[in-house]
């Protein structure tokens, strides 16, 4: 009987994460994709918009560092073969939190950090969970490529990534979180952007 009760508790808690990427709705969206043009190149900028699920929540609050991707391709439209990649571009984010600070920490790097070690990292501190998530959803100023790379069209072929990576993880944390909803965090969007000024 206990066993059956916390079997109904999981399913309680997990059920409405489960309906709702089931209806469409999905757990991460793109809000704003810019592609700008830069004395020394092509850069994207963009917005992503997603709730931190409940689970996750939990594993950060506990000391576990989590990882997110951002990654850009931009492509060269050609009408007598199939598009052509001429920038692709990378950033690895890890959020942690400090609890001797008791502060929120955000590491940006092109590689990744679970690799490589926070040393080759950017790093950002805040006071709160929901600054230190902005952070994290607001992608500046992603280097593409070169200008020279870019045709005359008005409009320039973009695919955009976002997603958790578990696999950054700890190995006994990879296997824990395989399979469950809270942890399948992820977007995509394929766009054509007009080449704006740099802000």
């Amino acid at each position: 009987a206990k066993a059956v009760s916390l079997l109904l508790v999981w399913m309680l808690l997990h059920l409405p994460l489960q309906a709702a990427a089931q209806g469409g709705q999905g757990v991460a969206e793109v809000t704003q994709l810019r592609l700008e043009r830069g004395d020394d190149g092509l850069y994207l900028s963009a917005v992503v918009r997603f709730e931190l699920p409940q689970g996750v929540e939990e594993v950060l609050n506990k000391g576990i560092a989590i990882y997110f991707v951002a990654e850009a391709e931009l492509y060269r439209e050609r009408w007598y073969w199939s598009d052509r990649k001429v920038g692709q571009v990378a950033r690895h984010m890890r959020l942690a939190y400090q609890p001797l600070t008791r502060r929120w920490r955000v590491n940006v790097s092109p590689v990744s950090i679970s690799q490589f070690g926070v040393g080759v990292a950017l790093n950002q501190n805040f006071d709160s969970l929901a600054d230190a998530l902005d952070a994290v959803k607001r992608i500046g100023r992603l280097r593409l490529g070169d200008l020279a790379e870019l045709g005359d069209e008005p409009l320039h072929p973009v695919v955009f990534r976002f997603r958790l990576d578990n696999s950054q993880l700890p190995r006994p944390f990879q296997i824990g979180v395989a399979g469950h909803a809270d942890w399948d965090l992820a977007v995509e969007r394929s766009v054509r952007l007009p080449l704006e000024p740099l802000r």
